[in-house]
């Protein structure tokens, strides 16, 4: 049975039920059917200067890839995807397209923009599923390079390094590959072991060798690589792992905790499954303190560990971070938001364990750098939240490990390592750096796109 499509407005997905899901770890949305999505790529007006494209930090031809969808050709819709993506599985799930790729679409002018991420999940799931694979390009140019990091940007620029003929040795400290894929988004919004591993084989699949439990810094330094391992360069995509707080009175106290911490426990060591032995604190009443999707991935993990859980943000919810997704799915599944609401002490008992939190009601004055009004306290407006668990969400800054192993390797005041926007050149001879360790956090497909220019940058300086 066809599906009638309304040209203005998005053919809908199928997703999991609120109530339900609130009590599982299973994804949330359920994708596209094979005819869900051809009715969807119809949409696409195919337009000859596709504003979509300059919309997406890898530059995907997205027209090109629809075009394929709506022909039925869905094995031709990938190999497109893959020209510019080695991670599309992963970035048609957690990419914010309604900022980037679907905020240009010229069909959102007047209706809804086509659902390009939800597309290129399904070209790239179709995939997995029927056991394509990204092909290797035979030949080798005789040239080493190395890669700091198993995360979104090392793996995007070991890919395509290795479409290119080099011979790519990826260095991860953890266990696992993956970075903030593995330990940092819920298996809600992105699972393991069905699409993050999948799509790291297909990196692998390229010539990538990817060696874990190595921390640069430590095992060797990035001048070692080079000058005994006989690298001609490295590319150094080590994210930003160092999780900030606010200093505020009982940031000590138990049962507070960053986001990344959290979110490591319950993702990387699988602490949400009940065959896993892994600590962590489920408290009866949960306070996140942040805006952001990290945020939102932290409310909804303790949510779905039993606890209830309130947002504190100090702006508006026009001012909130998250992708507008993210924060509807988190009230869908009944998380309370306590906005313009900044706190000024964690509260503990006599044993040092967390009892709550106190706030101050905020007011938006003018705008600050950032250009959002900057939230000024309200005098006199103090209360308190009752909570047994803190979990931090301010953000994070890159660990200054390798900058401060290196000689020579030049960063600015927030510990970032200074690059080249366009080539990821350091101002080391031969060391290129990108993603969230030059940027400070951002998203996945940024960090993504670092990873190609750099790839390009590398490619550019050893020809």
């Amino acid at each position: 049975m066809a599906i009638e499509v309304d040209m203005m407005k998005k053919v809908p997905v199928a997703e999991q039920d609120a109530k339900e899901r609130a009590k599982n770890f299973d994804e949330v949305c359920l994708g596209y059917t094979e005819e869900e999505a051809r009715a969807e790529a119809t949409r696409c007006l195919n337009c000859k200067n596709p504003k979509c494209v300059e919309g997406c930090p890898v530059r995907i031809d997205i027209p090109g890839f629809i075009g394929r969808l709506k022909d039925g050709d869905n094995a031709g819709a990938y190999e497109v995807i893959g020209e510019a993506s080695s991670l599309p599985a992963i970035c048609g799930r957690v990419c914010p397209q309604e900022t980037q790729c679907e905020g240009n679409c010229i069909r959102g002018i007047k209706g809804e923009a086509v659902s390009i991420g939800k597309l290129e999940r399904f070209a790239a799931d179709w995939a997995r599923k029927n056991g394509i694979r990204p092909v290797k390009k035979t030949g080798n140019n005789g040239k080493k390079v190395a890669i700091v990091g198993a995360g979104p940007s090392g793996l995007t620029c070991a890919g395509d390094l290795a479409k290119l003929g080099y011979e790519v040795t990826i260095f991860e400290a953890l266990h696992k590959a993956g970075g903030v894929l593995v330990y940092g988004i819920p298996e809600f919004r992105l699972p393991k072991d069905e699409v993050v591993a999948a799509e790291i084989e297909n990196v692998k699949a390229l010539g990538v060798e990817i060696k874990t439990d190595y921390i640069i810094g430590r095992s060797e330094t990035v001048e070692e690589l080079m000058e005994k391992e006989g690298f001609d360069a490295v590319y150094i995509a080590s994210g930003a792992g160092l999780p900030m707080f606010m200093h505020i009175p009982g940031e000590q106290a138990l049962g507070v905790y960053s986001a990344n911490e959290y979110l490591t426990r319950a993702n990387l060591m699988k602490a949400y499954r009940d065959d896993y032995d892994t600590p962590i604190n489920i408290g009866k009443k949960t306070v996140v303190v942040g805006g952001g999707n990290v945020a939102m991935d932290a409310a909804r993990t303790a949510l779905r560990l039993g606890s209830d859980v309130t947002v504190v943000y100090r702006r508006s919810e026009q001012e909130l971070p998250a992708r507008a997704e993210e924060v509807h799915h988190a009230k869908e599944e009944g998380i309370g938001f306590a906005l313009l609401t900044n706190p000024v002490e964690i509260l503990e008992d006599e044993e040092g364990v967390v009892k709550g939190i106190r706030v101050i009601k905020m007011e938006l004055g003018e705008p600050d750098a950032s250009g959002r009004r900057r939230p000024v306290e309200i005098q006199g407006s103090e209360y308190e939240i009752e909570c047994d668990t803190v979990i931090m969400a301010l953000g994070t800054t890159p660990n200054p490990l390798i900058s401060g192993t290196t000689k020579g390797l030049e960063t600015n005041k927030k510990k970032c390592i200074v690059a080249d926007e366009e080539t990821g050149a350091t101002s080391k001879k031969g060391v290129f750096a990108g993603g969230d360790c030059a940027t400070g956090a951002a998203t996945v497909i940024l960090a993504m796109g670092a990873g190609r220019k750099a790839a390009k940058g590398i490619h550019e300086y050893l020809s």
